[in-house]
């Protein structure tokens, strides 16, 4: 982000079953291990929007207008306390989940995706790299039921899971890179730190 110097800002994303809490504790722990101090956290937050959400997980989902409103007062929330002020700090913050999602999964749920995305960017700082593992639907949903042990929730049909990753699957820019999650952990975690490593790790390593 300009303007602060040594923080590095890297969120994961991707539909649900792809892996990505599994990806931020690996990068997380191979940071620790390399003496950083990284800020790990994840959206929906445990705050009163984030529970709301997750709770209308299993008992309905809430309307596309109320479910876009709670996701951006959990994550104006979640920014100023957590995000923003680790990033100023010029620490390593890693994310799993963010604005991303809301533009993949209320794209799915027929908002403009274009707006969403304008929306998103105008309010919340931009990452330094976003990680998109991208999975077939069936393959996450088989993932969630058996080696989660979770039923999918209301979020998780195949077809919205279809439509989340048509959504995902378009999204680009600089920081942007897609990664196929149904390659082995420990080969999606190399490519990962390459990435890093040689993309916002080295410039970080250059200004400190």
């Amino acid at each position: 982000m300009a303007g602060l110097t040594t923080s590095v800002f890297i969120v994961f994303e991707g539909i649900d079953g792809t892996g990505k809490t599994v990806q931020v504790r690996l990068l997380k722990e191979a940071l620790e291990r390399a003496g950083e101090n990284p800020v790990a956290s994840r959206e929906p937050t445990d705050g009163p929007w984030g529970r709301l959400i997750k709770e209308s997980a299993t008992s309905g989902r809430l309307s596309p207008e109320q479910e876009l409103d709670a996701f951006l007062r959990d994550r104006t929330e979640h920014v100023n306390t957590v995000v923003r002020p680790a990033l100023e700090k010029g620490k390593i913050v890693i994310l799993d989940r963010y604005f991303y999602s809301s533009i993949a999964y209320q794209g799915s749920r027929g908002a403009n995706v274009a707006d969403v995305k304008a929306l998103m960017e105008s309010r919340f700082p931009i990452p330094d790299a976003v990680f998109i593992l991208d999975i077939d639907p069936a393959s996450g949903v088989h993932r969630i039921a058996h080696s989660r042990g979770e039923r999918p929730n209301h979020f998780e049909d195949l077809e919205n899971l279809a439509r989340a990753r048509s959504i995902f699957q378009s999204i680009t820019g600089p920081m942007v890179h897609h990664i196929d999650a149904s390659l082995p952990i420990e080969a999606v975690h190399a490519r990962i730190m390459e990435l890093l490593i040689e993309g916002p790790l080295k410039k970080r390593s250059a200004k400190a």
